[in-house]
């Protein structure tokens, strides 16, 4: 693609027609927000339903003759465990390079009844390397199809389980659990579809052929729990949530443990190893790493930028932030940052560096909104 070129999801059509602001984001024409606005689209969300196109996601699968030998192929790359992950069910995992840092994170699924494949949903500005990547180190037997004219859409809120169940009656919809999936035929459109989203409200992404989707969209934005979200709100719905974005609280110099993501290893990965930068990685599982993501909240009602140094008492930096902004289910700013693991606990008190002065904060947990994932 070249520096000039623009790509569009299957959703533009309609984004334009709703009144959408449209703004560039990872090579693609997005919609950054609606008429209402960030702060009513983010408001919305978390108290009724708000649909969002996430087709600019790299979706693809992976091929082979038996799960056993797909999980083990990805596994060479990330440190989840793959191999253990049952049919019908999500997990969160991390592209790494050898030095451990993160090239990207992803969500693998396994479909039921589809032995020896694998989804992957991938990060739109980093696909095209994330796929590279995984082709490059595949066995013979093992290829990567990717679906670059699927869309992905995404219903988030408190009233989604509710409103899908309307278009799927008999597919026990409300019974999914959180990072749970499964083919479901939608409104008479074949989907896959997960308990899953990156809100951290309830919700479901939807998985479905590009020339489906504007009219499954159309129909459940007719439902009166429902409005657009654009990407404005979904990235403070996120921040809210604590969750990380690539480029900012991720990228190839951070590894998973300072991240706060040493929960998306699990047991047998930590003791067998063999996945890219284990050494340093499993060194931080030991003896913690040397610095920290956390949670900042500054006093008053200035915002921390992204970028801003983070300083002591005595003006020594120790960190920096990685994203900032108004919350508003928080009704004030909020920030996360990685700082020196001994400024980590919360109610360290801090200052951040806004336009060359001081702004006053202090470490405080994650997420900053509750999360409210249906555990099942």
């Amino acid at each position: 693609m070249s520096e000039t070129a623009i790509l569009r999801t299957p959703l533009h059509r309609l984004h334009v027609e709703l009144g959408a602001r449209m703004g560039p984001f990872a090579g693609y024409d997005m919609p950054i927000q609606y008429q209402t606005g960030i702060l009513a689209e983010h408001l919305h969300a978390r108290v009724d339903a708000g649909l969002f196109d996430v087709s600019h996601m790299g979706q693809a699968d992976l091929v082979g003759p038996d799960h056993a030998t797909a999980a083990r192929a990805l596994e060479r790359l990330c440190p989840a465990d793959i191999l253990a992950l049952a049919p019908g069910r999500q997990r969160y995992a991390q592209l790494l390079n050898p030095e451990g840092g993160v090239v990207d994170d992803f969500m693998v699924t396994r479909p039921p009844g589809a032995d020896g494949r694998l989804r992957l949903v991938v990060n739109a500005a980093r696909k095209t390397i994330d796929f590279a990547l995984i082709e490059s180190s595949l066995p013979s037997e093992i290829r990567l199809v990717r679906f670059d004219e699927a869309a992905l859409i995404a219903l988030q809120g408190p009233f989604a389980a509710r409103v899908l169940k309307r278009f799927a009656p008999d597919a026990e919809v409300e019974a999914m659990a959180f990072m749970s999936a499964k083919p479901i035929r939608l409104a008479g459109v074949d989907t896959l579809t997960s308990r899953s989203g990156y809100t951290g409200e309830d919700g479901f992404e939807i998985s479905l052929p590009a020339r489906e989707a504007e009219a499954l969209a159309r129909r459940l934005l007719d439902e009166s729990e429902v409005a657009p979200i654009g990407l404005g709100a979904r990235d403070t719905l996120r921040l809210e949530a604590g969750l990380c974005l690539y480029g900012h609280e991720l990228d190839e110099t951070i590894d998973p443990i300072e991240a706060g993501l040493a929960w998306s290893i699990q047991k047998r990965r930590r003791s067998e190893g063999g996945f890219p930068g284990a050494p340093r990685i499993l060194a931080a599982l030991a003896d913690g790493p040397a610095r920290r993501r956390v949670g900042l909240r500054p006093e008053g009602r200035a915002l921390a930028r992204d970028g801003a140094e983070i300083v002591d008492a005595a003006g020594a930096t120790v960190g920096r932030v990685t994203s900032g902004g108004f919350g508003p289910s928080v009704g004030a700013p909020i920030a996360m940052g990685y700082v020196k693991s001994a400024f980590a606990a919360p109610g360290t008190p801090l200052f951040l560096m806004s336009r060359g002065k001081p702004l006053a904060a202090r470490v405080v947990p994650l997420p900053f909104h509750p999360h409210a994932y249906r555990r099942g």
